[in-house]
């Protein structure tokens, strides 16, 4: 992450609005198409729909915010020790902020057909489906967010440049297993959007329902990041302080290249680098990372 909290909060703020616009939104279009029916076909477009959105959002503000767009993965990264509490309160602020406004602008959108026949694209349990039950698929369907996020934008021993793809497919996966039966939310933010919009137009919420959508996405991210640390990357293996977020800044010390004019050379702690960067300096305190510039200072 970069930038002053003010500047990362507004990213996380735009980014969540975003995901309630065009992922809830796109529930209101196809109940709106469908006359208030929706099949499992259309639950296919919506899933692809969060997933495109989920993956831009990344690409965009990942590198400044981090893009958690969820207070689930916002207190998952916090207990996992990757995130610091202090700016946790923050965060979820302005991911409910976001969500809200998003939810403001499909109602624009739409008019109050967005209220009266699909709720602002709010979650529900479906029918037949306990409280209990809910709260387990919707940690089940974080928990593989979760996973992803951890392999694909946490650990930097993965590949570059894949992040955001498959962070937005993973989501796209437990919407195509829950969405029937929970909607999908894996995100307290992408609920509470929705139905805090859907109540200020008189729209019929099921408030007593939220619980589902705080309690089931917070345990299954947090499980995701405690088993990805036992099991996947355990400490014992790989020290806590080796190379993990390829969104992380890279901090060095600049030096004239001994080889030539011209040239510069970069002091950056090993644990900061990529495996296939590596070149231990002959001292054995660091990383020497060497390139030539043809221009002169």
């Amino acid at each position: 992450m970069v930038g002053d909290l003010p500047r990362r909060l507004v990213a996380e703020a735009i980014g969540t609005m975003l995901l309630v616009l065009f992922g809830a939104g796109s529930i209101v279009a196809a109940l709106v198409l469908g006359k208030g029916e929706l099949d499992y076909a259309g639950l296919g477009i919506i899933s692809l729909s969060f997933a495109v959105v989920v993956a831009i959002v990344i690409y965009a503000f990942g590198s400044t915010s981090g893009a958690h767009i969820n207070p689930a993965v916002t207190v998952a990264l916090a207990v996992g020790r990757r995130f610091p509490w202090a700016e946790v309160p923050f965060y979820i602020v302005a991911q409910l902020v976001g969500a809200f406004a998003g939810g403001l602008l499909i109602v624009a959108g739409f008019g109050r057909r967005a209220v009266g026949l699909a709720g602002v694209g709010l979650t529900k349990l479906g029918e037949g489906v306990s409280y209990g039950q809910g709260i387990l698929l919707e940690a089940l369907g974080t928990f593989l967010l979760l996973l992803t996020i951890m392999a694909l934008a946490v650990d930097r021993r993965a590949p570059s440049g894949w992040a955001g793809l498959v962070i937005g497919l993973a989501v796209a996966c437990e919407i195509f297993l829950i969405g029937p039966f929970t909607n999908g939310s894996v995100n307290p933010a992408r609920t509470f959007g929705p139905y805090l919009t859907n109540s200020l137009f008189g729209g019929d919420t099921p408030w007593a329902q939220f619980g589902v959508y705080v309690a089931g996405p917070v345990i299954g991210a947090v499980l995701g990041v405690l088993v990805y640390d036992l099991v996947a990357r355990p400490v014992r293996e790989l020290p806590e302080t080796a190379e993990q977020g390829t969104a992380g800044e890279i901090v060095g010390e600049r030096e004239p290249l001994d080889s030539g004019p011209g040239g510069t050379v970069c002091e950056i702690p090993e644990a900061r680098l990529p495996h296939d960067d590596r070149a231990r300096d002959p001292a054995g305190h660091g990383v020497r990372r060497r390139w030539r510039s043809d221009h002169r200072r």
